[in-house]
């Protein structure tokens, strides 16, 4: 007799008196990336060091919103350490804010922003024997570019003038996409594991009640249908299409790291590798 797990969604058949789930052969490839690096002096953030060796692409605070030279140091050499793919995460001057307010900077200020902070994390990437391979824009930098094409722009702008060789990360389906392409970049996509979404394929703002997704169960099977459907269910209930090359889930998350271990077994089961999107 075959069943839907109330578990994870998958079929399972009940055999010799035992049910036993079915593996799946699905072969897809996913990336996994966290914000990583976003202590500041003393004091850390999230559980990098084990994180790490789970993921397969880092985001790494260049010293504008978290993050300072040691903690950028440490933080690259244990990505190497671990082969994971290492990529910038600039966003605004905002130590306070966490980089999660808007500060309303000019596209040349933007531009100005991100240039000083690819080549802070580049340098310390060269220093250690390693290097440098995307940029992913944080929080409201990040929010504000996905839906305004002159601040995407402006970013690409950044990475092109610093090294067209390396790939902007964006969200799939935003403007974050179209500016890389039209600066002639490479670009991938990445959908959120840990964060809903409304129904234009946006996030849903975190001051919103629920725009985070915390239940483990909820985020694996959100991963595993944004991987093998290309689809994630919004916060009002409608289906919208994703493009996955990369899985986020953030790394200062209560429970990130139950989450990815979890979000790593349950992504083996299903036969889906995890690979860096970066080559």
């Amino acid at each position: 007799m075959v069943r839907r797990c109330t578990r994870c969604g998958a079929l399972c058949r009940k055999e010799k008196g035992e049910r036993r789930k079915e593996r799946t052969t699905i072969n897809h490839t996913i990336d996994l990336n966290a914000d990583l690096g976003e202590g500041f002096g003393p004091y850390r953030l999230g559980a990098d060091a084990a994180l790490m060796p789970l993921l397969t692409s880092a985001n790494i605070a260049c010293g504008f919103h978290a993050g300072d030279p040691m903690t950028m140091r440490e933080t690259v050499a244990a990505a190497a350490r671990h082969g994971v793919a290492i990529g910038a995460h600039p966003g605004y001057p905002d130590l306070m804010g966490f980089g999660r307010r808007d500060l309303g900077a000019t596209p040349s200020e933007i531009t100005a922003y991100v240039i000083y902070q690819i080549g802070a994390l580049d340098a310390v990437c060269r220093a250690g024997g390693t290097r440098l391979r995307y940029v992913k824009a944080h929080g409201a930098l990040y929010n504000r570019a996905v839906a305004d094409r002159v601040v995407a722009d402006a970013i690409a702008d950044a990475i092109r003038l610093v090294d067209p060789s390396l790939v902007m990360l964006g969200l799939s389906g935003s403007t974050l996409i179209a500016a890389g392409d039209a600066a002639g970049l490479r670009t991938a996509s990445e959908a959120f594991a840990d964060r809903a979404y409304t129904s234009d394929g946006t996030l849903v703002p975190r001051s919103v009640p629920g725009a985070v997704v915390r239940d483990t169960d909820a985020v694996v099977a959100r991963a595993l249908r944004m991987v093998t459907t290309g689809s994630v269910m919004a916060i009002d209930g409608t289906s919208v299409a994703v493009r996955a090359d990369s899985l986020c889930v953030h790394g200062d998350t209560p429970g990130a790291l139950a989450l990815v271990q979890a979000l790593r077994t349950h992504l083996d089961h299903h036969g889906v590798r995890v690979a860096p999107f970066v080559r």
